[in-house]
């Protein structure tokens, strides 16, 4: 393995910054992420290909089939964008993935320096990627390439370096010395880890490759072939990823199918025969909580990121412009389609006391209502934060809910993005609402919704905030708050909900916003799912240390 033996020299430095960045938990990436970084020409070159990819088979698998499938639909043109893929049977996927077994006997760091050069082939080709996750999920240009690009880079490279670090966290082999008076006992030991079997990732709709890479490249780092099912309305960015990792792979004379893109239709799943079948052993799921909650129940070793309600605790804020302003924001960016975007805002019913004096319930909803209102109305930055919405249920869930048994402060708004006349928009509602109103709030409307739920006071929006995490499951807190005291208070409910809180966030940081190397990215306490990226068990349930002793 020569030639995986010089990438490992070629990425070695960057290994161990990432694996030091783990263990600082301060800002890093090698992946910068403004398009300004990127060549000039980089984003008309991907713009060009990602029009001369639609209606064409997406060949760059290089895989032999005799059928091609496909059914995204950009939410920009509102027409599909007619790009096939090549299918596979079941009994051909897993026979591929178990021929491929010769990728456990290459070694960890060969394994890393492997995955390392696919990233820097994906970094090549971040404009394709954004252009593609523009066109399956509705996200903007930026976020879109931000996150299907430079941040999804971030967090493979995570795991492919918590992996690597976790395997050599003990010797391979020692000479063991037990003295016993007269005489010495020896053996020599040898440890292995040992992978668990087939991995297999399901995609989600919303972020094809931010949430898949981590559990594809934490299998494939400790030695698991994987493959992959993406959501059969955003393929086309994953897919990128797979053609570029399988081009590695092949170069180092490895068998490509260590990688496999496994696609369906949703007429036609085939989801649950993956899951099900014997021969996978590890499982990573992103999605709702119905499908993930089956997931957990097979007998499977299984990596969920699912729903959650996510809470915002207004107690004592400096100024309520400025909050006003920061959730109006995330609530709003991709149309709160993520995972991590606040859906309900507890305000006491006395109001609130922030720096500049008093502020009424009344007042505190007018202050958000005017502050998304502002935002989506804005002509440079409206469309652009709001994207398109994915899919057809999102649409459903907010117009079927009317004003979900409140008031309704602010509907759905017609604007347009004037580059694409077609776009599926729709702004963010927002409802008022008595606490008691619980079949509305208490469960998670995903997509451009905010409840502002009227609390008795502080104490009773902790403890609704609280009991939706316990219950429910929540990824982020948001709360703003000025007395110490009730600071350490909120921490603390929060934290034994097993849920992170984001305290007085203004300007630039946006509860929605979770950083690799930094940042855990779901808890793995609540409903909301149970695995966190990247922890150390992330990698470590992927493989399995097994010993040898030899007698001397």
């Amino acid at each position: 393995m020569t030639t995986a033996m010089s990438l490992f020299e070629k990425h070695a430095d960057l290994l161990n910054e990432a694996v030091s960045a783990l263990h600082t938990r301060t800002y890093y990436t090698p992946y910068p992420e403004h398009p300004r970084a990127y060549p000039e020409e980089a984003n008309d070159a991907g713009k060009d290909w990602f029009a001369k990819s639609m209606n064409q088979e997406f060949k760059e698998l290089h895989v032999e089939s005799s059928d091609w499938i496909g059914e995204e639909v950009s939410p920009y043109f509102q027409t599909g964008i007619g790009v096939t893929y090549p299918t596979l049977s079941l009994d051909q996927l897993i026979h591929n993935a178990q021929a491929a077994k010769t990728w456990k006997d290459v070694s960890v760091g060969e394994r890393a320096a492997i995955l390392i050069e696919s990233l820097d082939r994906v970094a090549k080709r971040y404009f394709d990627i954004a252009y593609a996750t523009m066109h399956t999920t509705g996200q903007s240009f930026m976020m879109a390439f931000q996150a299907s690009g430079p941040h999804a880079n971030d967090r493979a490279l995570e795991a492919v370096a918590m992996g690597y670090h976790e395997i050599n966290r003990f010797p391979s082999e020692v000479n063991w010395v037990k003295p016993m008076g007269k005489f010495d006992l020896e053996l020599h030991k040898t440890w292995k880890a040992q992978p668990r079997g087939i991995g297999l990732v399901i995609g989600c709709s919303t972020f094809p490759t931010w949430n898949t890479v981590p559990g594809m490249y934490a299998s494939l780092v400790t030695g698991n072939p994987v493959i992959v099912k993406p959501h059969p309305k955003a393929i086309l960015p994953i897919a990128i990823v797979i053609a570029e990792l399988r081009n590695v792979l092949t170069e180092n004379n490895l068998d490509p199918n260590i990688i496999q893109l496994a696609v369906d239709t949703l007429s036609k799943p085939i989801t649950k025969q993956l899951a099900e079948h014997k021969d996978i052993t590890l499982v990573d799921y992103t999605g709702g909580n119905v499908f993930g909650d089956y997931i957990e129940s097979l007998n499977k070793i299984t990596f969920t990121e699912k729903a959650g309600v996510n809470s915002v605790i207004i107690d004592s804020p400096k100024d309520i412009k400025g909050v006003a302003q920061n959730i109006g924001f995330s609530a709003s960016l991709y149309s709160g389609q993520m995972c991590t975007a606040p859906q309900n805002v507890y305000v006491p019913e006395s109001g609130i006391d922030t720096a500049e004096g008093h502020v009424s319930f009344d007042e505190v909803v007018m202050h958000i209502t005017k502050s998304v209102e502002g935002l989506v109305n804005h002509p440079k930055m409206g469309a652009g934060t709001l994207g398109g919405i994915q899919n057809d249920n999102t649409i459903k869930r907010i117009t079927d809910g009317g004003n979900f048994g409140g008031e309704l402060a602010l509907g759905g708004q017609e604007i347009s993005n004037p580059e694409f006349e077609n776009a599926r928009i729709f702004t963010p509602r927002v409802v008022v609402t008595d606490y008691n109103n619980v079949e509305a709030y208490g469960h998670e409307c995903f997509g451009p919704i905010v409840f502002i739920v009227k609390t008795k006071d502080r104490n009773h929006s902790l403890q609704i905030a609280a009991e939706m995490a316990r219950s429910k499951g929540a990824l982020t807190c948001l709360a703003y708050c000025t007395d110490e005291a009730m600071m350490r208070e909120i921490e603390s409910t929060m934290n034994a909900a097993f849920t992170p809180v984001s305290f007085n966030f203004g300007g630039a940081a946006f509860v929605n916003q979770h950083a690799a190397f930094s940042d855990f990215h779901v808890t793995g306490g609540n409903p909301a799912g149970n695995a966190s990226f990247t922890n150390p068990e992330y990698v470590n349930k992927r493989f399995v240390w097994v010993g040898n002793r030899y007698a001397k």
